[in-house]
């Protein structure tokens, strides 16, 4: 056994991927790095060990322009390249090359730690190491650092530290949670093993082991979906643990979700139920992926009402937008639904005071053991928001360290002006950087799209339910016309929304409706006469009524910030209107209704310097003409006088209402987004007003590009010249940045 001492600025305990956003994020801003993994692999519960979906505040598609950006977008964004028929080990060594990728961390794998020393009193913790077992190395190492990060999942590292904690769930009256039960209690969310299938091509037998259930004697058979071609996180509801301690009686779980999977194999192969004859089990999960356990007491507990009334904290850091979703004590043994969801009308905020604890001086935390309830961690918990926390929460601690402050002192504009400068998933806040030359620029283009439309390959479309559309309004609306189908002389009734929320696109309140008389004909344009001025940039949804004498068309590749929706009736056992599942663009993605709505400034060419780098309350991003071939298209900075340039960011359209995922549950058309760049050059004006190209960038595949000049150059202008994109068009340039 060799014991060793391994000192760094920051110590991130747990290699899923809220621990691996925050070594990134740390690594990124110069400080050195310990990451430090219990498994032989990265990924937490979306590795080739557990196979969980990645998902977070898409929602499968509900909540739109709302995919993750910053490390965990890169991530999203690199897999899909690499690897999109979702192969699990692929995705472990995208999550691994991301770690490789940055000289600062130190990675350990098959390290458990198991030791914390911390000193101070009770409300006053603070931690000087911690010490771990390399397995199969017989490595016993001591880390030091001035913070450390608790992105372990079950929380122990805090727990051994005293950090103050909660297990189960709050009563309701607590944080006034309508979803709370009214007694506290120790329950919490169970655990759950996968498993895939494969066709073998001949008859393949299986004979249950002596470990198997028989699930026809449990609810199971009537109560959940089996079907034999299911694999994987289609049978997530095969959860069982929220009675016990999820992780002291870790084992007892996974043999009583072994025995069920075995027994629903046994079903499917032998019931005679099920077209199953050469299907054979190709793997089945070994790691149970934990949902619950430790949730760490912050300076702010989240709950149920920041969720659903999507509170806009000052000091918000991150965002999700999955629903609140709950599974009962009993899980897969339940004699009710496996879950019940309850969503937001768009994404929410995530506060930073919820990422440090409320009294261990040098600790912050990550993942699904964040300061907020029960009720609220049902929608935190999924791990594209538990990445983009870790970057938040990897981000303090870079700073607190580099400072020498602590987590609750830490100056929080600074850390936001932080995390966007690096892009990470903040919404609503426009960066203020002084650093950023960009933001002080005077921004031309040599074309931009200033017609707002979509007319191109119609196809009919009946109007047989209620179809949505959301538009970019900026600076007004001054007419709305719509290509239409009569069948016979008719009336088209329109309305028109606003979603008050910038990150919405669900109609909450009514601006105005219109009923337009329509002659029957077909393609017809009406117009609707709608006109709004809201005094700043907002999205519009426009809801047409039903009518079944009239159809609308589709077409396909509309403008940013344009979406087409369809209007699907609420549930009857609906608990109250959850308005973002009653609007879906299932066979509308990617594609609207053809209208035409007059000239739009959303597109400026000083949108790409307007601070913000994501939708909101519009789509924030120049958009040229469309591109001509040989002929590409440009964007100038230019400032009254002369500044020095060293680093230049170049921020693309990697079109974030796109609903990618790690895994295999749905397959994405394209391996590079269509929107970025591909081919691009950066140019700076000289003295002489000639153009010198300072960077080039050829066949990109990412959202962001960072270049940093061999040598600083002093110039009144810069360009970035697109000449080619992935397939969009246009050219999309979503921000520039320019630093000395």
């Amino acid at each position: 056994m060799r014991r060793e001492t391994a000192r760094h600025d920051i110590t991130v305990v747990g290699g899923g991927l809220a621990g691996v956003c925050a070594a990134i994020a740390a690594a990124r801003l110069g400080r050195t790095v310990a990451l430090i993994n219990n498994r032989p692999v990265l990924g937490g519960n979306s590795s080739s060990e557990v196979r969980v979906w990645v998902v977070g505040a898409t929602a499968h598609g509900n909540n739109h322009n709302a995919r993750e950006g910053g490390i965990m977008g890169e991530l999203f964004v690199e897999n899909q390249f690499r690897n999109p028929d979702g192969n699990p080990y692929y995705w472990d060594t995208v999550v691994l090359d991301a770690v490789r990728a940055e000289p600062g961390i130190t990675l350990y794998l098959n390290t458990d730690v198991r030791e914390v020393d911390a000193q101070g009193p009770e409300d006053a913790r603070h931690i000087t190491a911690v010490t771990g077992w390399m397995m199969g190395s017989e490595r016993h190492i001591r880390f030091e650092s001035e913070m450390f990060l608790d992105c372990s999942g079950d929380g122990l590292i805090g727990a051994l530290a005293g950090a103050r904690h909660r297990i189960g769930r709050e009563s309701r009256a607590e944080y006034d949670e309508s979803w709370a039960p009214e007694e506290a209690d120790r329950i919490t969310l169970g655990s759950t093993l996968l498993f895939y299938t494969k066709d073998a091509g001949h008859p393949v037998k299986f004979v249950p082991p002596s470990f198997a259930k028989n699930i026809a004697e449990t609810s199971i058979p009537q109560r959940r979906i089996i079907k034999s071609g299911d694999n994987g996180c289609a049978y997530w509801w095969i959860e069982f643990g929220g009675e016990l301690d999820t992780v002291h009686d870790n084992d007892a779980i996974r043999d009583e979700l072994w025995a069920v999977i075995h027994g629903i194999w046994d079903h499917i192969k032998n019931s005679g139920e099920f077209d199953a004859a050469n299907m054979t089990l190709e793997w089945v999960g070994s790691v149970p992926g934990k949902r619950e356990y430790r949730r760490f007491l912050g300076d702010y507990v989240l709950h149920q009402g920041d969720i659903l009334g999507q509170t806009e904290f000052d000091d918000r850091v991150a965002f999700g937008g999955w629903s609140i979703d709950l599974h009962p004590p009993k899980g897969m043994y339940s004699e009710g639904d496996g879950a019940k969801q309850r969503y937001a009308d768009g994404i929410y905020h995530i506060p930073y005071r919820s990422l440090y604890s409320v009294n261990t001086t040098n600790l912050l935390f990550a993942g699904r053991n964040i300061s907020a309830s029960h009720v609220a961690f049902g929608s935190t918990r999924v791990m594209a928001t538990c990445a983009t926390v870790g970057q938040a929460a990897g981000t303090a601690a870079a700073l607190c360290a580099a400072r020498g402050v602590t987590p609750r002192a830490l100056d929080v504009p600074a850390l936001q002006r932080t995390l966007l400068r690096e892009d990470a998933s903040v919404v609503g806040l426009a960066s203020s950087d002084p650093e950023d030359l960009a933001l002080s620029a005077t921004v031309t283009a040599s074309s931009t799209l200033t017609e707002l439309a979509a007319e191109a390959l119609p196809e009919r479309v009946p109007l047989t339910a209620d179809a949505g559309l959301v538009l970019p309004v900026d600076p007004e609306l001054t007419g709305l016309e719509l290509l239409v189908d009569a069948e016979r002389e008719t009336e088209l009734v329109v309305e028109l929304y606003d979603p008050e929320l910038g990150q919405n696109y669900v109609p909450r309140r009514l601006v105005a409706s219109v009923t337009v008389p329509v002659a029957a004909g077909p393609k017809q344009w009406v117009g609707t006469g709608l006109r709004w001025s809201p005094g700043s940039a907002r999205n519009a949804f426009v809801r047409v009524r039903a009518n079944e004498d009239l159809a609308l068309y589709r077409t396909d590749g509309p403008a940013p910030g344009v979406l087409g929706l369809t209007h699907v009736p609420p549930r009857p056992e609906q608990e109250s209107p959850q308005p973002l599942r009653e609007w879906t663009d299932d066979g509308l993605l990617r594609r609207a209704f053809c209208f035409r709505a007059g000239e739009t400034a959303a597109y400026a060419p000083a949108r790409a310097v307007d601070g913000y780098a994501r939708p909101y309350a519009g789509p924030h991003m120049w958009v040229s003409e469309p591109l001509r071939d040989g002929v590409g298209a440009w964007l100038e900075l230019a400032w009254p006088q002369p500044v020095t340039l060293g680093r230049i960011d170049v921020l693309a359209d990697d079109d974030v209402n796109e609903d990618l995922i790690n895994l295999h549950h749905h397959r994405t058309p394209f391996e590079t987004l269509p929107t970025l760049l591909r081919d691009y050059r950066v140019e700076a004006r000289d003295a002489d007003g000639t153009w010198r190209t300072v960077s080039r960038t050829t066949d990109n595949r990412r959202r962001r590009q960072v270049h940093t000049l061999d040598e600083p150059v002093t110039s009144t202008a810069l360009r970035i010249v697109v000449e080619a994109t992935n397939g969009a068009p246009s050219a999309h340039v979503v921000a520039v940045r320019a630093y000395a």
